[in-house]
């Protein structure tokens, strides 16, 4: 019952609290329990624990910060974000965390006491994700459709728990979307003239592209605000991987959703590609004209096209910028050779089946392939390395120094001496990142240490290396620096 003394007036705040926004209700709380002395309010209208993630609309290279409130002081919680890939597999992660003495706690300056990972992580969360247990083994989360998000389902859970455990009590809960491709950027699928890629096309200008940026933030859906946005010309880079083939596009729709128009290059390993999909059945004039596709392209800025290459993309860089009538305006390599490990059969034409030569492969006590000696350069073949003295433009290598897939350190090293020995060294710039492994990928990506290499006819597991505290600060850093490195070159 209440006293006698408490006004009409204050009833009615009394029963507004139970209706208003938790925020609200907060800030009423303190005062009624000043008015009515002893009651308990505990017991029936603490707030509910809130978490929030801010923004929840991002690119994948951009941060997202989540907090959590309304927790009693020194709490245990546990914080989980599962999704689902493309595939349809399951991956999270779950961190341990106990509130401060107000009841909250922020992954911008907390600390994960345990979990998938520990220490202050702001996007532990995400690039600490693996396959939840029960899936698939051998998984390597790559985004598959651009135009779709990635929806992460982020919990908060009671106690410092595995999230597999049962039961799980939900505190509270929130929903993110992570883009590769922003909107306004254009995807188109190429097949002309033998070329199979697909061309992404950056939204406009860069007034436009921040106000673009806003609303996209903003905006229920991120597809309102496409015609607002100019039509060039764009810097532009020729974008390649590696051995494993296909066509992956997150690296390029990323990169076109930062304002240069981005080629990724299907090269093996690829239904609509000539012969046999384990072979390479493509020879130089295909990356010549791939190149000039861009040169020539009404939206791209012909003298501000870049090469970029992960693996045995990195060989087919800087090997495609010292071809005749290709004078691009910068390379990046990421963890690759500076020659081919598999014999060139034929003028031209590289068709010698990918896993023919086996002769420097390794294996670990799992039975898993270690491919790191076959790019070592004393194991590349001769006529294949690239005369680098031939460079004439910026040209910016990434190691990876745990890689386990290719001997990126020493391919540096020759890189360098080569420059050097030409009067060059002005040209090259070397990141070199311990702990990071061979795929080193846009930022807050989870990292695969060992994925399927092949599944037919037999089953391969591959060892790519890189430990996931170095590796996810290795690729935030990297990706920082080659969006520098491109702005230096491509733009000024």
């Amino acid at each position: 019952m209440f006293r006698s003394h408490v006004s009409v007036t204050i009833v009615r705040q009394l029963v507004e609290i139970s209706t208003k926004h938790r925020l609200f209700v907060f800030g009423k709380l303190i005062t009624g329990k000043r008015i009515v002395g002893s009651m308990r309010w505990e017991s029936s209208i603490r707030p509910a624990p809130l978490l929030t993630a801010t923004p929840v609309r991002t690119l994948v290279d951009e941060q997202t910060c989540i907090k959590a409130s309304f927790l009693p002081s020194n709490h245990h919680v546990t914080v989980c974000a599962r999704m689902r890939s493309d595939e349809g597999d399951l991956w999270q992660s779950f961190a341990h965390y106990n509130s401060n003495s107000g009841g909250t706690f922020d992954l911008n300056s907390d600390l994960s006491v345990g979990g998938s990972y520990s220490g202050c992580e702001p996007m532990g969360l995400f690039w600490s994700m693996q396959p939840a247990p029960g899936e698939r083994d051998g998984l390597r989360l790559r985004k598959k459709c651009v135009e779709s998000p990635y929806t992460v389902h982020i919990s908060l859970l009671e106690g410092h728990v595995s999230p597999n455990q049962e039961p799980v009590k939900e505190l509270a809960a929130v929903t993110a979307e992570r883009w590769y491709m922003a909107p306004g950027v254009k995807r188109q699928e190429i097949r002309q003239n033998g070329l199979v890629g697909t061309l992404f096309i950056p939204p406009g200008g860069s007034a436009l592209f921040s106000l673009f940026f806003l609303l996209f933030r903003c905006s229920n859906s991120p597809y309102h605000f496409c015609s607002l946005l100019g039509p060039g010309p764009f810097p532009a880079m020729l974008d390649m991987w590696g051995m494993g083939g296909g066509l992956p596009e997150y690296r390029s729709s990323l990169f076109a959703s930062r304002g240069y128009a981005s080629f990724c290059l299907a090269y093996v390993g690829h239904k609509d590609l000539p012969g046999p999909p384990n072979t390479i059945n493509v020879g130089d004039s295909y990356f010549q004209a791939a190149f000039q596709f861009l040169q020539d392209h009404s939206h791209i800025a012909a003298d501000k096209v870049g090469i970029v290459g992960l693996s045995y993309g990195c060989y087919l860089t800087f090997h495609t910028a010292t071809l005749a009538g290709v004078k691009p305006a910068c390379l990046i390599g990421i963890n690759g050779p500076v020659g081919s490990s598999r014999e060139l059969l034929r003028v031209n034409v590289m068709t010698k089946e990918c896993d023919k030569d086996q002769t420097f492969w390794n294996y670990d006590d799992q039975g898993y392939v270690i491919f790191k000696q076959t790019s070592l350069p004393s194991n590349l073949y001769p006529e294949s390395i690239v005369k680098l003295e031939e460079i004439t433009c910026p040209l910016m290598y990434i190691v990876g120094e745990d890689d386990l897939s290719a001997s990126s350190k020493e391919n540096a090293d020759l890189i360098e001496e080569t420059l050097r020995a030409a009067g060059k060294s002005h040209l090259f710039t070397r990141l070199s990142y311990p702990g990071a492994g061979h795929l080193i990928e846009p930022p807050y990506s989870p990292m695969s240490r060992a994925s399927f290499w092949a599944v037919k006819p037999e089953k391969l597991m591959t060892l790519w290396g890189g430990h996931p505290a170095p590796h996810a600060a290795a690729q935030e850093d990297a990706w920082k620096k080659m969006l520098e490195f491109m702005e230096l070159n491509l733009r000024r």
